[in-house]
């Protein structure tokens, strides 16, 4: 992609523009190189710049290959920024809709505070955090995604904590599919308190694999969007994948393993202990959880919470938060849970006393 000034004297195509200056607006041109690639970039009807109006503010105008940005000079950098990342997405082959177009700009929106982590690169890189399995590659769609994704490369313990929507357990699954591809690990262990305070999974009928999967559906289905079906089942065949729900996890040693614990705020102090005290060798551990969705009974503290809180400086371990702004499914899941947060607590009912037995 080239960029080039309307000002006579601008800068040869190939490097950045200069931007010039009708009162306090900016008006950039910016030239494609392949024809092709550009028709993608702006989408079918031009769906995808008006996207980029919309979020930004500004008015992108296409002919052929050239696309004309006016606007506010800050609102036309980030278009020209998330139109780099979506153009350098399609170099490398793969397909851009509406939401990696919403994540490219939430991208170009960030200010370096906004980065979690300390060692990322600055704003102005083209490159977001990514994940590649055989199926697809994922790639990061706002800074905590990006944040997240880098975490998981770099430490052996990584906390992804905030609302419903943001990718947490789906990025986990994922990464852990990536590294169980590379041979960095071999099993893949997915925990998840399976009722939401006790676990009492005696009265399910089945075995049990049968008696916790409807509570692991959610990382069922992530995995098999990441492997190909008959993958999955060889390894849950074989032990590979191993679905354990944390009441089993006590006693064990989880070596050369990648563990993800997934709706973590209902877990109690001691189970969450217990877990993180089972990481082995060669291991990694992802946890994820909405500490605003504790299911616990009253008065019983959140072991997610308090391992936060606990471990937030200790070296090798990493916390992501995310927040409504980093919701990724429908935008009406962000406004729900703005209004939920906005909502002042409510007091909780009394407890009914239990039954007598007995007639009546």
């Amino acid at each position: 992609m080239t960029a080039r000034s309307t000002t006579p004297g601008g800068p040869p195509a190939g490097r950045v523009s200069e931007m010039s200056h009708a009162s306090d607006l900016a008006h950039v041109v910016i030239g494609f190189d392949d024809n092709r690639l550009a028709s993608e970039l702006f989408g079918q009807f031009d769906q995808n710049l008006a996207i980029l109006e919309k979020r930004l503010g500004i008015e992108a105008v296409a002919r052929g290959n050239q696309l004309t940005i006016r606007g506010r000079p800050e609102a036309c950098a980030q278009a020209r920024l998330a139109l780099d990342i979506l153009y350098l997405r399609l170099q490398q082959g793969h397909e851009i809709g509406p939401a990696d177009v919403e994540g490219a700009v939430r991208m170009a929106e960030a200010t370096d505070e906004q980065l979690n982590l300390p060692s990322l690169e600055p704003k102005g890189r083209l490159a977001m955090a990514q994940i590649s399995t055989r199926r697809r590659t994922i790639m990061a769609r706002n800074p905590a995604q990006d944040a997240y994704i880098r975490a998981m490369d770099r430490a052996e313990m990584v906390f992804g904590i905030g609302p419903a929507g943001t990718g947490k357990t789906y990025l986990a699954v994922a990464y852990a599919a990536a590294l169980i591809e590379r041979g960095d690990v071999s099993r893949l262990i997915l925990s998840r308190p399976a009722v939401e305070a006790g676990e009492r999974l005696g009265f399910l009928p089945g075995d049990m694999k049968e008696k916790v999967d409807p509570y692991l559906r959610p990382l069922y289905d992530a995995l098999y969007d990441m492997m190909p079906p008959e993958k999955v089942e060889r390894g849950l065949t074989s032990g590979m994948i191993e679905v354990a729900p944390l009441a089993f996890m006590r006693g064990r040693t989880l070596a050369n393993a990648v563990v993800i614990l997934d709706e973590a705020q209902n877990t109690t102090s001691m189970q969450m202990k217990m877990f993180l005290t089972r990481l082995g060798e060669g291991s990694r551990m992802i946890i994820t959880g909405d500490p605003s969705q504790v299911d616990l009974p009253a008065g019983q503290i959140s072991g997610l919470a308090e391992a936060v809180d606990l471990l937030r400086d200790v070296p090798g371990i990493v916390q992501i938060r995310f927040t409504d702004v980093d919701v990724v499914r429908h935008p009406l899941v962000g406004r729900i849970v703005r209004a939920y947060d906005a909502a002042p607590p409510r007091p909780q009912p009394p407890a009914r006393p239990p039954r007598s037995g007995g007639a009546a």
